[in-house]
């Protein structure tokens, strides 16, 4: 039996903040011309307010729940042709990881944390890192998410000195062998 046979041929972008998981997924998209699930932004529009404002009201706990229940949606949805944006917090739900699997192929997008700090510093919309020691708590949740993407993924990309098409292409390579082999 096929891999393809078995798993949805959609490709989920997973990583730390600031890795290029949106931008790489317009990428994908506008190559592939599948539809693409921004979950961040799936979830700012279902709940009506930025991700900023769900921490600060809700707390952290409370949008990873409604996180864990965007996935389970995006789960059942019977076309299979989809580039799905993460948040970088995903796999930080056990349950999660083995549901992102289950979508298709799991590509980690990976950068050096001076990388990601520079990346995201002047972003205030990034709530984790709202905070006087962010390089420190940058840091600090790389290492500790490390394992899950690691758990989670099918393939990592440094994207550090790569740009956004050498990435996708690097992608749909290795997804095109992905979905072709025998389990």
């Amino acid at each position: 039996m096929n891999q393809s046979e078995v798993t949805p041929k959609n490709i989920v972008l997973i990583g730390f903040m600031g890795s290029g998981k949106s931008t790489v997924g317009r990428e994908l998209h506008k190559r592939l011309g599948y539809p693409l699930t921004d979950m961040d932004q799936l979830i700012e529009e279902t709940m009506g307010k930025k991700i900023t404002e769900i921490f600060k009201e809700e707390g952290e706990s409370a949008f990873r729940d409604f996180e864990t229940l965007q996935l389970l949606e995006i789960s059942k949805q019977t076309d299979t042709r989809h580039i799905i944006s993460t948040g970088g917090g995903i796999v930080v739900r056990p349950g999660n990881r083995p549901l992102l699997r289950q979508l298709g192929y799991v590509v980690w997008l990976d950068a050096p944390q001076n990388e990601i700090y520079r990346r995201t510093s002047r972003n205030e919309d990034r709530p984790l890192l709202n905070q006087p020691n962010a390089r420190e708590r940058i840091a600090t949740m790389m290492a500790e998410r490390e394992p899950w993407y690691r758990e989670t993924a099918h393939l990592k990309i440094d994207t550090l000195g790569l740009d956004f098409n050498e990435i996708s292409s690097g992608i749909l390579e290795s997804a095109r062998y992905f979905f072709t082999q025998p389990v």
